[in-house]
């Protein structure tokens, strides 16, 4: 079946009742049929309500579906999605290799939290390939990967990262929000470790903060599995039925924020107050070969330099938009904007940018709307 179709009937089990949602069950305790069964429930039934009921089930099985994982983990945020990922895949005296690029408070828990408990990390460059194994020693247990990058959208090249850190048996993970796991499948191109904010894309509305991460391989989807358990991760049926709900039009808000974004960044292209364009769909994105080798669309977010020097010019030309909100987040319904500078911590070497960068995330209003919003933003500045 196609995604569209697909997506209609992932994690849907009508039961005996047939309904077309999976229901939302709140409960805590749950009673054991007999003294028996207290500590020996059999496969299937559930003991508490810690481990999940019908709606987080319902998710989790169609994550997994999507992606062709074999054990699905539900976090409360894409950021606890990452550290859950990563924790199940180090142990004390070992080493964690991270691409520059990945998202800041990943950065921080690595370099504040994680340093705690005896993990040292390496940053290595945004766009890593086959140069990652000159980095493998025997302390590398875990390779952190993001594509496209956070804010500067670097690709690395993650089938090379996939086949070398396999062969040296080092566990790769990839923050694959940017797809939603839908226009990317990085476990079938090897990565083992999936895990992504469903707060964005998959929720796709601004009203549920949730996360999750799918195991590919059954060494890292057993770990994951031991790993959400004895950490106590737990994310709500209220929040999992949101996502669920989600998923259903996922593909077509994808392609409708996707196409609108290309639209607007060719617009900004032919702009004298535009530099670079940070979108790996375009062409003239040094890493586009790697965008269309193994993603089969765009996501509304990329970013773009502003050919001004100070910051106030920016936030000038940010408030004198109308239809973009200034926020963080991105993958609903309304199109967003942010500048980027002081969020940026580099410290691999990676190519540098001019100017202010600035992050848009488009939603689902009219390109040419938002393009005319951005255009008198435009005028405000070069009027000042």
């Amino acid at each position: 079946m196609k995604n569209a179709t697909r997506l209609t009937r992932l994690g849907r089990a009508h039961g005996e009742r047939g309904l077309v949602n999976a229901p939302v069950e709140r409960a805590s305790t749950i009673l054991a049929p007999s003294a028996a069964e207290l500590y020996s429930a059999p496969p299937g039934r559930p003991h508490y309500g810690r481990v999940g009921l019908a709606t987080q089930t319902g998710l989790r099985e169609a994550l997994c579906d999507l992606q062709g994982g074999r054990h699905c983990a539900l976090t409360s945020s894409g950021l606890q999605a990452n550290v859950l990922a990563v924790l199940s895949a180090v142990e004390a005296g070992g080493t964690v290799l991270a691409a520059d690029c990945i998202y800041g408070p990943v950065r921080g828990f690595l370099l504040q939290t994680l340093k705690r408990f005896g993990v040292e990390v390496k940053f290595i460059s945004s766009r890593t390939g086959a140069d990652v194994e000159a980095h493998i020693d025997d302390t590398v247990q875990a390779i952190l990967l993001e594509s496209p990058g956070s804010l500067t959208m670097e690709i690395q090249d993650l089938e090379a990262v996939a086949s070398i850190a396999r062969k040296q048996g080092v566990t790769t993970i990839i923050d694959d929000t940017w797809s939603a796991g839908l226009t990317m499948k990085p476990l079938e191109i090897g990565i083992d470790l999936a895990a992504q904010a469903l707060t964005k894309y998959v929720g796709g509305h601004s009203d549920v903060m949730l996360g999750a991460v799918v195991a590919g391989s059954e060494r890292a989807a057993r770990r994951l599995a031991d790993t959400e358990r004895m950490l106590g991760i737990f994310a709500s049926p209220d929040d999992a039925f949101l996502a669920l709900r989600g998923l259903r039009t996922l593909e077509m808000r994808m392609q409708k924020s996707g196409a609108s974004g290309l639209q607007i960044a060719h617009w900004l292209d032919s702009r004298d107050e535009v530099g670079k364009i940070y979108h790996p769909a375009l062409p003239s994105h040094r890493d586009h070969d790697r965008y269309q080798r193994w993603f089969s669309g765009p996501a509304g977010l990329f970013s773009f330099e502003l050919r001004v020097e100070d910051l106030a010019t920016a936030e000038r030309f940010m408030d004198a938009l109308e239809l973009f909100g200034i926020g963080y987040s991105w993958g609903g319904y309304e199109s967003l904007i942010i500048h980027c500078d002081p969020q940026l911590r580099r410290s691999a070497g990676d190519e540098g940018h001019t100017g202010i960068l600035m992050r848009l995330a488009i939603g689902l209003e009219a390109p040419e709307d938002l393009i005319a919003d951005l255009d008198r933003a435009f005028e405000v500045i070069a009027a000042n």
